[in-house]
C-alpha cells in the first residue's frame, strides 16, 4: 500500500476556492461526498459509430464501472479519439500519434489517480501503451476482443485474410457479384475486433505480454460473457493498482518488452507491431533497434497454428488456452520475474496454466517452424531495415533474384496494374515507391501489392512485392514492407529503375539491389524530393516530425529529452 498522496485527492480535498469549484462541479454530476474521497478511476472509452470493432464498448464499460465501485474507487467514463482501421483515409497510421496525444494529455489533465484503456482496433492499443509510457499513472488494458469466425458454406472465414482472398478470386473472374456479396455478409457476424493474427489481435497480445493486460484477456471473443467478467476484473485490479501505486514504468521494463517480442514471434504477429513496440519502448526512454527482434525472432520458434500463418483462428486460440498457454510454452525463453498488473510476476501468472490444444498451440520442442514469423531485412536497398513477415511467404520465393516492375506512387500502380502490356511476369519483383511516413503520407497498408490481372488468370498467387509502406496484419504473400530510409526522403529505395534486378534472401536476411555503387549515385545527383502533401493542420505536423519507420513513425517531439537529443546528435 503506497502513501503517495493521490492526484484526485489534490484536487477534491483542497480547501481554497479551487477545492470548493472541484467539490461542487463533481457533486453536481450525483457522485457524493464519500465517492470523491475514493480513488477516482478513469474509464478511457474509444467507443464510435465509426469504429466496427468497438462497437460493443459501451457495455463493457458499464463492467468495469461494476468493477471499481466493487473494489472501492470511483469510476469516471472519458472519450478520447477512436481509429476504425477500415474507414480512416489515407491510413489510420496517419492519426496513432495524435491519439496518444489524446490520450496521454487527459491522463495527464484531469483528476484520476487511475486508467482502464479500452481499445482494440490496430492503432487504438498501441496509441494508449505510448499514452501510459508518457503519463505513467496506474494503468491497465482491456482490449475489446475477437469477432467470432465467419462462416460460409461449412467454411471458417477470417477477417481480413479473406477479404483479401474473395477479392482476389473475384478480380480472377472465379466468384460473380452475388457470391462476393455472399461472402460480405458472412465474414463479420459478431462485435469485435480482425478474429486471425493480424495486428489487433498481435497488439492484444503484446499487452498481455508486457504486463499491461490482465492474463487471458486478449482471446476471448468479444461476444462472449466471459469477455464481460475480464472487463469487471479488469475494472476491480485498477483500483488495487492505484493502491499498490505499481505503474507503467515498473511494469514495462526491458525485459517485459523482450517478453512481449518472443510472444509476437512464436505467435507470427503482425509486422506493424515492431513499429508499434519501438514507439512504445521510447516513450519509456529505451531505444529498441530492429537488431533486437531479429535476434529473438532466431531464437524464438513459431508454435501458434493461427491464420494467416496457419490453420485456425483466434476462437480457437481462446479455447487453446490463449495467450497464457503460449507464455507457458515458451516459459524457458521468457523472462519470469517481470512485474505485471495481476500484481505478481509473469512466472507466478503461469504456475497453473496448460495448453489445452497442441494443434493451435504447438510444443517447445516441435514447433511449426524452428524460429520467428518476422525477419528484419538489411542490404544497400534499405540500409535502415525493412520488414517481412516470412511464415506467410511462398516456400519458393526465400531465395529469390528477379526484375523490378516500379510504381512511382500508390496512384501510379492504380493506373497501370492490370495494363495488359505491363511488362511483367511471375519472377518480376514489383516495387511501390512513396508510400513511406512522410511520401503517402502516414504509412498506409498498401505494401500488398495487387497481382497484375493478367497473372492471376494464369493462376499466379503469389510474388515478391516490396515497399516503403505497411501491410495488414491479415496480409499473406511474399511482401517486403517497413524499407528504410523511405524514398520520400531520398533513400535508395527511391533509386530503383523498371528492369533493375532485387535479390531476396529470407535466410540470409539479405534485400540487395544488384546496381553497382557508381549507378547509384548518378541516380542520386538527378533525384528530386516530392513537394509535401499538406500545407497546414496537423498533416503538416505529421510530415514534418514523424520519424522513419525502424525509429516507431513517433513524432520527434514526444520522445523523451534524452533520446531527443541523442536523435539530433547522430542527424
Amino acid at each position: 500500500m503506497s502513501n503517495e498522496t493521490r492526484k484526485s485527492e489534490t484536487y477534491f480535498a483542497d480547501q481554497t476556492m479551487w477545492g470548493f469549484v472541484h467539490r461542487s462541479f463533481t457533486k453536481s454530476m450525483g457522485y457524493t461526498e464519500d465517492d470523491i474521497k475514493k480513488p477516482i478511476i478513469g474509464i478511457c472509452n474509444t467507443f464510435s459509430e465509426l469504429n466496427k470493432c468497438h462497437s460493443h464498448f459501451n457495455e463493457l464499460v458499464e463492467h468495469v464501472k461494476r468493477g471499481v465501485w466493487q473494489a472501492g474507487g470511483t469510476p469516471m467514463e472519458f472519450p478520447t479519439i477512436s481509429l476504425g482501421e477500415p474507414y480512416i483515409k489515407p491510413t489510420s497510421m496517419l492519426l496513432r500519434n495524435l491519439m496518444a496525444m489524446d490520450t496521454e494529455e487527459m491522463m495527464k489533465a484531469h483528476p484520476i489517480d487511475g486508467v482502464v484503456l479500452l481499445g482494440g482496433c490496430d492503432k487504438t492499443v498501441p496509441a494508449q501503451l505510448m499514452a501510459a509510457a508518457s503519463a505513467n499513472i496506474p494503468s491497465i488494458i482491456l482490449t475489446g476482443g475477437p469477432m467470432l469466425n465467419g462462416r460460409l458454406g461449412g467454411e471458417s472465414l477470417g477477417a481480413c485474410t479473406d477479404c483479401y482472398r474473395f477479392t482476389l478470386e473475384h478480380k480472377a473472374g472465379n466468384l460473380n457479384d452475388a457470391q462476393l456479396a455472399e461472402a460480405e455478409n458472412a465474414i463479420c457476424r459478431s462485435d469485435g475486433h480482425c478474429m486471425v493474427m493480424g495486428t489487433a489481435s498481435t497488439m492484444a497480445s503484446i499487452a498481455e505480454g508486457l504486463g499491461m493486460a490482465l492474463p487471458g484477456c486478449a482471446a476471448i471473443p468479444a461476444v462472449d460473457s466471459r469477455r464481460r467478467h475480464m472487463s469487471q476484473m479488469t475494472g476491480n485490479r485498477i483500483v488495487q493498482l492505484v493502491k499498490e501505486n505499481l505503474k507503467p514504468k515498473d511494469i514495462m521494463t526491458k525485459e517485459a518488452i523482450e517478453n512481449a517480442i518472443t510472444v509476437t514471434m512464436a505467435s507470427g504477429g503482425s509486422t506493424n507491431s515492431i513499429i508499434h513496440m519501438v514507439a512504445i519502448a521510447q516513450r519509456l526512454g529505451m531505444k529498441l533497434p530492429l537488431e533486437t527482434f531479429d535476434e529473438i525472432s532466431k531464437r524464438t520458434p513459431f508454435l501458434l497454428n493461427l491464420r494467416p500463418s496457419g490453420q485456425y483462428q483466434m476462437e480457437e486460440y481462446f479455447e487453446a488456452g490463449g495467450v497464457p498457454s503460449l507464455m507457458k510454452e515458451l516459459e524457458p525463453l521468457l523472462h519470469g520475474g517481470c512485474m505485471t498488473v495481476t500484481g505478481k510476476t509473469s512466472e507466478e501468472n503461469l504456475m497453473d496454466v496448460h495448453v489445452l490444444n497442441r494443434k493451435v498451440i504447438f510444443p517447445l520442442a516441435e514447433p511449426m517452424e524452428p524460429d520467428g514469423g518476422i525477419a528484419v531485412l538489411k542490404g544497400n536497398l534499405s540500409p535502415g531495415g525493412s520488414l517481412i513477415k516470412k511464415t506467410a511467404v511462398s516456400k519458393k520465393f526465400f531465395q529469390h533474384k528477379g526484375k523490378a516492375v516500379v510504381f512511382d506512387s500508390f496512384e501510379d500502380m492504380k493506373k497501370r496494374i492490370d495494363d495488359p502490356n505491363l511488362d511483367v511476369d511471375e519472377n518480376s519483383v514489383l516495387v511501390l515507391k512513396n508510400l513511406g511516413p512522410k511520401g503517402a503520407p502516414g504509412m498506409p497498408e498498401e505494401g500488398q501489392i495487387p497481382i497484375p490481372q493478367k497473372l492471376l488468370e494464369k493462376g499466379v498467387r503469389d510474388m515478391v512485392r516490396i515497399s516503403d509502406g505497411r501491410i495488414s496484419g491479415t496480409s499473406y504473400g511474399t511482401l517486403v514492407v517497413h524499407i528504410s530510409p523511405e524514398s520520400a526522403v531520398g533513400g535508395p529505395f527511391g533509386l530503383i529503375e523498371n528492369g533493375d534486378e532485387i535479390k531476396l534472401d529470407i535466410h540470409d536476411r539479405l534485400l540487395q539491389l544488384l546496381v553497382d555503387e557508381e549507378e547509384l549515385e548518378k541516380r542520386k545527383s538527378k533525384w528530386v524530393q516530392t513537394e509535401p502533401f499538406y500545407d497546414r493542420g496537423y498533416g503538416l505536423l505529421f510530415e514534418n516530425t514523424v520519424l522513419q519507420s525502424e525509429l516507431g513513425c513517433d513524432f520527434d517531439f514526444l520522445l523523451p529529452k534524452e533520446l531527443r537529443d541523442e536523435l539530433k546528435s547522430s542527424i
